[in-house]
């Protein structure tokens, strides 16, 4: 039995990892499209294709759930496939509505009319197409009245990250934050709106005081999974192994995942 991770490149190696430790007797196939990375930067088409071929490939190797865990993917593309394109006997879950039932206190499933929370304002960071997308906004509103959202779109903080080049994602970080700050001076909640942030989130805490919460999405994604997959038994695949896949050279992507992962990560090929 097993269940599917996709991702634009490596980011979703973090949801990977927190789904391993919740439940690891669980495989999965982990797909990175590091051919087609960054996702952040391209066109609302563009992204829905890229993303239902790297999910079909998933579907196509036994898997009946996969998990988005690319945000500009869930942001820009989910919703389409869901009702256009996903069959009746498989399911894509995505990263953003997860999150914001943490930030709104809800349960999975709670589709009760929106209301007042405790949070007033969140600051997110992600790449261009989920900021143009609203997609966090429109699916916050749904859920809570009067919560302020200031975006800020990190545009190359992917790319950086993805080669590897940390004191580049620094100086970025940097930039993002103090444009953000000069509009939001003090968010109660910092989201990182993308999986790949996680991989530097050390340099985004520095620039906040202690006190403010920075939300992971991996951790609250791999709870979710669990929960879920509790009430669905029936959504999880036939086979038996973990494996990691990649629409990218298999050497290279090993390498740059290892050394930001901190652990030894092997990738194939995918077909």
């Amino acid at each position: 039995m097993t269940i599917g991770v996709f991702d634009s490149g490596l980011g979703g190696l973090t949801v990977l990892f927190r789904i391993r430790e919740r439940l690891p007797d669980l495989p999965i196939i982990y797909l990175g499209d590091n051919a087609n990375t960054p996702y952040g930067t391209r066109s609302p088409e563009e992204i829905y294709q890229m993303t239902c071929r790297g999910v079909q490939v998933l579907f196509e190797k036994g898997c009946k759930l996969v998990i988005i865990a690319c945000n500009t993917a869930s942001a820009v593309a989910l919703r389409k496939m869901q009702e256009e394109w996903v069959p009746n006997d498989k399911r894509v879950l995505g990263v953003f509505v997860p999150l914001i039932e943490k930030i709104t206190e809800r349960q999975w499933g709670d589709n009760s009319p929106p209301r007042k929370v405790s949070i007033r304002d969140v600051a997110l960071f992600a790449t261009p197409s989920t900021v143009a997308s609203k997609a966090f906004e429109r699916a916050l509103g749904f859920r809570a009245i009067g919560v302020n959202v200031e975006s800020q779109p990190c545009d190359g903080l992917v790319d950086a990250i993805e080669l590897g080049d940390l004191y580049l994602a620094e100086q970025l970080v940097k930039l993002y934050v103090d444009q953000l700050l000069q509009r939001l001076p003090k968010p109660e909640i910092i989201v990182l709106g993308c999986t790949h942030y996680p991989l530097v989130s050390n340099f985004f805490q520095k620039h906040f005081e202690k006190g403010v919460q920075m939300l992971d999405h991996a951790d609250i994604v791999a709870e979710s999974l669990k929960d879920y997959l509790i009430r669905h038994p029936d959504k999880v695949g036939e086979m038996t192994n973990s494996i990691c896949l990649t629409t990218g050279d298999p050497l290279y992507v090993k390498e740059k995942a290892s050394m930001l992962a901190g652990i030894e990560v092997n990738f194939d090929k995918a077909d």
